[in-house]
């Protein structure tokens, strides 16, 4: 089985499910149809499958290796990456002006997924550099974005983004990597960062990284931080490349998955970069390129989950074992109940968090212009992020358990989506800390963007009760049960809401999936494979929000009731 992109799921969503329309109506993308949109999700599609895809095992058998002090990356990739470049994959997002696409993050977002689900490892390059660039056009000097940013879109140089350090991860105040004036405006840079993906490759010209570090007058935390633009090697005046710069790969993580992208140690010993943005306004420039980049990551999590969805139908339909209890002679294991379950609820889930994904790009588009949708997008992201992953993680899970004891063996490559999804949940912030955001400072309007979000929800499932009554009432019944764990929520003390946040934010995205099946169905006139699949969701999935508000509404007391010494053995 080879993987095939979704476009058909991803236009049917644009068409019938998320307000597409409104995006391609606004004044930020009066230059775009919804012709055109189809065809670049169609060009994408077959990049995805037909040269993205083929390399996903490889690189998985064949990963990027430290060579002399140069990554030497999977065969096939720096290939594959020039034509993702050649195709302005790279610039989707980034302006016209410097050369870019200029498109909507919704369908950048549809793209990216696609990437993901081809070959996860090698998307990740591209979308590092799309980061980068989108934090060059909001803060650079005028002189960086000419000299960067359309060497950056054309995949001529790549880019990379330097937080992390041992000891300060998720609290990056914490670094130690420091910065000090030079004489002529430039800054030299001194420290050593972990987990940076895709520091260093053999196919591009140069490496430009975005580094946080902190001057000597510098506060504390994450006030006092700058960020910088470090190359791997020194543009001349002219554009041309001149000598290395001063910091060097010192090694390469191994990792659980995603052997093909390699995930560097990076020392910078005095190296030579320029400031982004003002001083000790790192985190400000960083913030910028957060929500895209935490949407970036929530449909790597989709495109897993896809791809592993794939695999396992595939087999289910090919693995011949005992009779069929529907009489089929013959027929693969897809006829005995419990393997139908778990496929449908791989297909139900990864249709829910895409829908999640598509409905933040589409705020977030609309929030160029209206604040209202950029609230509304801001709710969404941690729920995009965090649920998208771990649906990837547990959808690539299932696929192994639909393989039996096939899928425990490498060779089917069931258990490289398992290993590959695993660190979507951790990087980018920690899908815990995704749902403290998403009940501590996305619940500070007050609960505003959730009460409308479930408002509509609501006025769609009255309608709906016209076509399809039973599962229009399970809908509102859920939004209303939501609406009252929200209301439970903001009355809690902020750790005690902290206490509840996952299943919180879980039960939030059970809700919402509840809505989008209903729309589908809707959308089939109540009767087709998406309205089957959608009683699928609201019979048995749905109903596992009430379980999930039960524990968000209990507070901390009985998690701190035990002691450290209770959890020993």
């Amino acid at each position: 089985m080879t993987y095939r992109a979704p476009v058909s799921d991803y236009q049917f969503i644009l068409d019938h499910i998320v307000d597409f329309a409104s995006v391609l109506e606004s004044d930020s993308f009066e230059d775009v149809d919804a012709e055109t949109i189809a065809a670049i999700l169609s060009e994408a599609g077959k990049l995805a499958s037909d040269v993205v895809a083929p390399l996903d095992r490889g690189g998985d058998l064949t990963p990027a290796v430290l060579s002399d002090g140069v990554v030497k990356t999977s065969p096939g990739f720096a290939e594959a990456h020039g034509q993702i470049a050649e195709g302005g994959w790279i610039g989707m997002l980034a302006d016209p002006e410097n050369g870019g696409m200029g498109l909507p993050l919704t369908v950048a977002t549809a793209v990216n997924e696609m990437m993901s689900g081809g070959c996860l490892s090698l998307s990740l390059q591209p979308l590092m550099t799309q980061g980068q660039i989108e934090a060059l056009e909001h803060h650079a000097s005028d002189a960086i974005k000419e000299q960067y940013i359309p060497k950056l879109i054309s995949g001529e140089w790549t880019g990379t983004m330097n937080l992390t350090e041992s000891g300060a991860g998720s609290d990056v105040g914490a670094l130690r990597t420091k910065a000090e004036r030079n004489d002529d405006g430039s800054y030299a840079i001194t420290g050593q960062k972990i987990f940076i993906t895709w520091g260093d490759n053999d196919f591009s010209e140069n490496v430009c990284h975005l580094v946080l570090a902190r001057l000597p007058d510098g506060g504390p935390g994450t006030k006092g931080i700058s960020l910088f633009m470090v190359p791997k090697i020194l543009p001349n005046e002219d554009g041309s490349l001149g000598e290395a710069n001063s910091l060097h790969v010192v090694s390469l993580e191994h990792k659980l998955g995603i052997h093909g992208s390699p995930t560097c140690v990076m020392a910078y010993e005095g190296a030579k970069g320029w400031l982004v943005g003002e001083e000790h306004q790192g985190m400000k420039c960083m913030f910028t390129m957060m929500n895209n980049a935490r949407l970036g990551v929530g449909v790597q999590g989709v495109g897993i989950a896809e791809a592993a969805t794939q695999k396992a139908l595939a087999y289910a339909q090919d693995r011949v074992q005992g009779k069929s209890p529907l009489g089929n002679e013959g027929a693969g294991i897809i006829d005995h109940a419990d393997v139908r379950r778990m496929l449908a609820t791989m297909r139900a889930d990864t249709y829910v968090a895409r829908a999640i994904a598509l409905a933040c790009g589409v705020a977030l588009d609309l929030g160029r212009k209206d604040p209202d949708q950029q609230a509304r997008g801001a709710f969404l992201i941690p729920i995009a992020k965090a649920f998208s992953t771990d649906i990837g993680h547990e959808v690539a899970q299932i696929g192994v358990q639909v393989h039996g004891g096939m899928g425990f063996i490498e060779e089917t490559g069931a258990a490289q989506y398992a290993r590959d999804a695993r660190i979507t949940s951790i990087y980018e912030g920690t899908n815990g800390i995704q749902a403290m955001d998403l009940v501590g400072r996305k619940l500070m309007d007050g609960g505003d963007a959730a009460f409308g979000i479930l408002d509509e929800i609501e006025v769609f499932a009255e309608a709906a009760r016209a076509t399809l009554p039973k599962r229009a009432k399970a809908v509102w019944n859920a939004a209303e049960t939501l609406r009252e764990g929200v209301e439970a929520m903001l009355a809690l003390p902020m750790n005690d809401r902290f206490a509840g946040a996952v299943p919180f934010l879980r039960a939030f995205a059970r809700v919402l999936g509840g809505y989008y099946h209903l729309k589908a169905a809707i959308s089939e006139g109540g009767d087709g494979p998406r309205a089957r699949l959608a009683a699928f969701y609201i019979n048995r999935m749905l109903p596992e929000h009430t379980a999930l508000l039960a524990q968000a509404r209990l507070g901390a007391e009985d998690i701190y009731a035990l002691a450290p010494e209770d959890l020993t053995a």
